[in-house]
């Protein structure tokens, strides 16, 4: 039997339930209909503007706009299109003179009638620095002063009260991410251009090279084909790492061992062996400049904790799969 705090749990939760959905239906509309009136000629020159900008792209708004513009902001710089954010009650009191007139200015107004962008506007305007205006309506003092408008979707706000910026600011969002991959697909910017600006946390780890990880010159169990197990085990004891690898007179990588080869190959006899008929040949190998996530990934597909890595044929380091965990990359 559920007692009445049971009810009025479940009543509680139907209604939160129900709000929710409206909200993100009152959203994913914003956006449709962002899709659907989003003008193509304003969207290509607005990014001509960027792509063409010898200086910055400057983004600035003010209190939910400016939230989503220092978001904006962030991300273009992050791939390949240097920008910062201005603060419009910044700007008034020397801030100016962070603008030159190499810049592009993106400024954000719901409205278009935001008091504190004017002296934004007029400094750009005295200038002849280019803006392009992001609000609901292009004949708004904003909008007038755009050299190009992209202008938001009129509708309601998810709010009930109509009032807290919440559909607009992600049809704002929204046109933000256009205008970033729209310049990323413009410019080729790439996986390596990118792991250039995310050295730290997860995003710099997964991003890391082989290369940056592996264990290279005197910490490499390295010998040559025809050495003997004894020679092998040693090696392997000394270096650590629970593998060795093999190379012809070449120098080239031919084989190797791990410790799991010999604990399956383990026999009386097994010392009086050469490496070359007990090792692995062609094992697999990865290059210096693959990214460790795609080492991971080949390690776990082929159920395997080491890897040599090889510049043409030669063995320059081997990476273990201990390194790359170590290293957050998961």
């Amino acid at each position: 039997m559920t007692t009445a705090i049971e009810n009025g749990i479940e009543k509680k939760s139907l209604a939160d339930r129900e709000s929710a959905i409206h909200t993100l239906n009152i959203e994913i509309e914003a956006i449709s209909r962002l899709k659907d009136s989003i003008a193509l000629k304003n969207l290509t020159e607005a990014l001509d503007l960027m792509q063409n900008a010898t200086g910055r792209i400057i983004v600035t708004g003010m209190g939910k706009s400016g939230h989503i513009g220092k978001k904006i902001s962030a991300s273009l710089a992050s791939t390949g299109t240097p920008s910062f954010f201005v603060h419009p009650a910044e700007a008034s009191h020397g801030d100016l003179g962070m603008i030159t007139e190499e810049d592009v200015v993106i400024a954000i107004s719901n409205s278009g009638e935001s008091r504190e962008l004017i002296d934004i506007i007029n400094y750009c305007k005295r200038f002849g620095i280019k803006i392009i205006s992001i609000t609901k309506n292009a004949e708004s003092s904003l909008g007038k002063a755009g050299n190009v408008v992209l202008e938001l979707p009129k509708y309601e706000e998810a709010c009930p009260l109509g009032l807290a910026p919440t559909s607009s600011t992600t049809a704002t969002l929204v046109l933000g991410d256009i205008l970033t991959v729209g310049l990323i697909e413009r410019k080729g910017f790439s996986r390596e251009d990118f792991n250039v600006r995310h050295p730290g946390g997860k995003l710099g780890s997964i991003l890391k090279r082989v290369g940056d990880l592996m264990h290279s010159g005197q910490e490499m169990p390295l010998l040559d084909e025809n050495s003997n197990m004894q020679s092998v085990l040693l090696e392997m004891t000394s270096k650590c790492l629970g593998c060795v690898g093999f190379v012809n007179a070449g120098g080239d990588l031919t084989g190797m061992l791990t410790d799991g080869d010999l604990r399956r190959c383990l026999s009386s006899s097994i010392l009086n062996e050469k490496a070359i008929n007990l090792m692995t040949k062609n094992p697999k190998t990865v290059t210096k400049d693959m990214i460790s996530a795609e080492a991971l990934k080949i390690m776990h597909d082929k159920k395997i904790t080491n890897m040599f890595v090889l510049d043409g044929k030669k063995p320059i380091g081997v990476i273990h799969i201990h390194d790359l965990l170590n290293n957050g990359v998961a």
